[in-house]
């Protein structure tokens, strides 16, 4: 732990005169040394565009550009780089999918499924195509704790479904959701799955192919990467029948005065100069998280989720969302504090030192059916460690008196 927490610069220091402790990384996560260098390095040496020059510079940058696309596709398992499209992260991957996939597929009266739970990134443009089409967009049903049972899904997904849109892991409840389960049943009624992965990507292995998802997203800066980058993995056949979304430079195969053909996969979807030390930084995150390995920050992550629980539940007046099994949930624990708004619980918990998250977490829909109008959110990356659960908790417990004392 100490190792590791020694290759993030940015931990090191103070913040209103205590040592920082981080806890948003759902948010975003923070950058190791071997990124930072990596991004660098691109910019001091290497700076040029990639595929469109011959010289010495456009050949190493454009090497380094896709070799990251290789990276992401044996991280995530892919059969093929041409199923790996670069974007600037999560949302743009899912707007690509209902647009480019969606209004070629989706008729009036298909159903479109999603959950309660979803990120607006993986929320609004259902919500837009089903009103686009007259589609019927439809919710799966949450339990109790914050879960999606099967006998659910199988009650919600009919033969009149086309897209079933699901969040891997969470932003605000933490839930694991059994995507394997969820992909077979859509499956069995002619349905495609999408998955938003933009917090199960930094945290745990995922393996497409084992999955048998037909559309993936996730954002780089999440996983110790920087900020507008992200990657698209879509089945090849699939791609290759949607039609791009942006047009201009770089996607294009010829171009007629009244006609134009585009490039093979994956460069039709890639419109634009890309952003090449994005991608780049994204390949060296990548080789970060292998070499220590998703299944140990998993692990690490759950004990970390076990002992806030723990410890957290001791504060009077604290009330928990989510599932309450540590292995059933990602690293981030969201809750409030009774009689305490979340935005003032994240300010005084600020002037310790201490990071969180306060908002409603851009899951406005999760936020009515938990019935409250916001939460505070910390969340736990492999930097983090058991003292500073202690930090956040001494924290609470601060903050609970000193508005006891004022209320």
């Amino acid at each position: 732990m100490n190792e590791i927490r020694k290759q993030f610069p940015i931990l090191d220091q103070e913040v209103n005169g205590h040592p920082l402790v981080y806890l948003d990384s759902a948010a975003t996560s923070q950058k190791p040394k071997q990124v930072l260098d990596v991004v660098r390095k691109y910019y001091d040496l290497d700076n040029s565009n990639v595929h469109r020059g011959v010289h010495t510079l456009g050949n190493r940058a454009t090497d380094s550009y896709e070799g990251a696309r290789e990276k992401i596709r044996k991280f995530i398992n892919a059969t093929s780089t041409e199923e790996i499209i670069y974007t600037r992260g999560t949302t743009t991957s899912l707007n690509t999918v209902a647009s480019g996939y969606g209004r070629q597929n989706v008729q009036e009266g298909d159903e479109i499924v999603i959950s309660y739970m979803e990120h607006h990134s993986n929320l609004i443009p259902w919500q837009q195509l089903a009103k686009e089409k007259g589609a019927v967009l439809k919710y799966f049903d949450l339990e109790e704790d914050g879960t999606i049972t099967l006998d659910t899904v199988r009650a919600t997904i009919t033969d009149k479904t086309k897209i079933v849109a699901i969040t891997m892991a969470s932003n605000v409840l933490g839930t694991i959701n059994p995507i394997k389960e969820i992909a077979q049943i859509a499956h069995e009624h002619g349905a495609i799955i999408v998955v938003d992965a933009a917090q199960a990507a930094p945290h745990m292995p995922i393996d497409v192919q084992d999955l048998d998802v037909d559309f993936l997203g996730f954002s780089g800066h999440k996983m110790c990467g920087p900020t507008g980058i992200g990657a698209l993995y879509g089945k090849k056949a699939l791609l290759e029948n949607m039609e791009p979304i942006e047009y201009g430079g770089e996607m294009i195969d010829f171009v007629d005065l009244y006609d134009s053909t585009w490039k093979e996969l994956p460069w039709k979807f890639e419109g634009g100069t890309p952003n090449i030390a994005g991608a780049i930084g994204l390949g060296a995150a990548i080789d970060f998280l292998t070499e220590i390995g998703l299944e140990k920050i998993a692990e690490h992550e759950h004990e970390l989720v076990a002992y806030a629980i723990t410890e957290m539940e001791k504060i009077e007046g604290l009330t928990i969302y989510g599932p309450k099994d540590p292995m059933k949930r990602c690293g981030l624990i969201t809750f409030n504090l009774e009689g305490v708004h979340p935005h003032d619980l994240a300010t005084v918990l600020d002037m310790n030192g201490i990071a969180i998250r306060a908002g409603h977490h851009c899951a406005q829909p999760l936020m009515k059916w938990l019935k409250v109008s916001a939460t505070a959110r910390a969340s736990f990356y492999m930097y983090n460690s058991k003292e500073d659960i202690d930090a956040l908790v001494k924290g609470l417990r601060q903050a609970k008196e000193y508005f006891n004392d004022v209320y």
